[in-house]
C-alpha cells in the first residue's frame, strides 16, 4: 500500500484503506473515499489534489491525500 500523493497524474488505482481521526475519516467517506472504490489522480495545483472519483471531481488538501492508501 502506498499513499494516494506518491501515485503518479491519470493512473488509476482501487482504495484499500483510509487513515486518520475519526473526523477526517468521516469527512472522506462522504465524499466518497471508501476502500474498493476506484480513484485517478488528475493534477496536484498549490499543494491540492485534484482526484476523479465516482465520477466527480474533487479538490483535497496533500494531507489528507496522504491518508488514503492505495
Amino acid at each position: 500500500m502506498t499513499p494516494l500523493t506518491l501515485t503518479r497524474v491519470g493512473e488509476e488505482n482501487a482504495i484499500k484503506k483510509v487513515s486518520g481521526k475519526t473526523e477526517t475519516r468521516q469527512f472522506l467517506e462522504n465524499l466518497g473515499f471508501v476502500p474498493g472504490s476506484h480513484i485517478r489522480v488528475i493534477t496536484e495545483i498549490s499543494g491540492n489534489v485534484i482526484v476523479n472519483i465516482k465520477e466527480s471531481r474533487v479538490a483535497i488538501s496533500r494531507e489528507m491525500a496522504s491518508k488514503i492508501m492505495v
